[in-house]
């Protein structure tokens, strides 16, 4: 008797645990995905029922629905610090920047909208930065990603003449203002994941 209440104990676990990590299914059409020429499309979508975009994108495709809600409310509330951002105007007007983030990622969903305010305060426009959205897996679009060492997201890395000065990933350490303005000065600066 004991046995069989651990047999159904465990069982009704499995199925608990199982159930948990299963996508949500919605009876509603599947939106469209928003792909480019140069990725393919995924059809994919994230726990809010929105679909996750992979590729490369524009940064106004984030001001759209459904990624406008959580962009537009980051975007307002992140505090800009002035200061900083004009004593490194002229040094970012002359770096490379990439974005990789995802549409489903909470800490992209704080941070990328941040950093283009950050961006507009500088008066540095949105088409110097390449913006590459990614899957949850982190592995598609793969010939955007592959040699990029991309774990979390987002990641910010700024590049000069093709050598990369440094990177903010998942979060900023002090403020998005205060990374960048350590990473284009060249000072010690160390992203989360860093290794020492």
């Amino acid at each position: 008797m004991k046995l069989n209440r651990i047999l159904v104990l465990v069982t009704l676990s499995l199925i608990t645990v199982t159930s948990c990590n299963e996508k949500k299914t919605d009876t509603k059409e599947t939106p469209t995905v928003v792909a480019t020429e140069e990725t393919p499309e995924f059809d994919l979508i994230d726990d809010n029922g929105d679909p996750i975009i992979v590729g490369i994108q524009e940064r106004a495709t984030l001001e759209k629905e459904p990624y406008k809600k959580w962009f537009d409310v980051s975007y307002k509330e992140h505090p800009l610090d002035t200061v900083t951002m004009t004593s490194i105007k002229e040094e970012l007007a002359q770096t490379d920047i990439t974005v990789f983030m995802g549409t489903w990622c909470e800490d992209s969903q704080r941070e990328v909208p941040a950093f283009f305010k950050a961006l507009d305060l500088a008066g540095i426009d949105a088409s110097k930065v390449q913006l590459i959205t990614i899957t949850e897996g982190k592995d598609a679009p793969e010939e955007l990603i592959k040699d990029n060492g991309i774990e979390y997201v987002p990641t910010i890395i700024f590049e000069k003449e093709g050598k990369e000065l440094g990177r903010i990933v998942e979060y900023s350490i002090f403020s998005i203002e205060k990374d960048m303005a350590k990473i284009l000065n060249g000072e010690d600066y160390k992203h989360p994941y860093a290794e020492e």
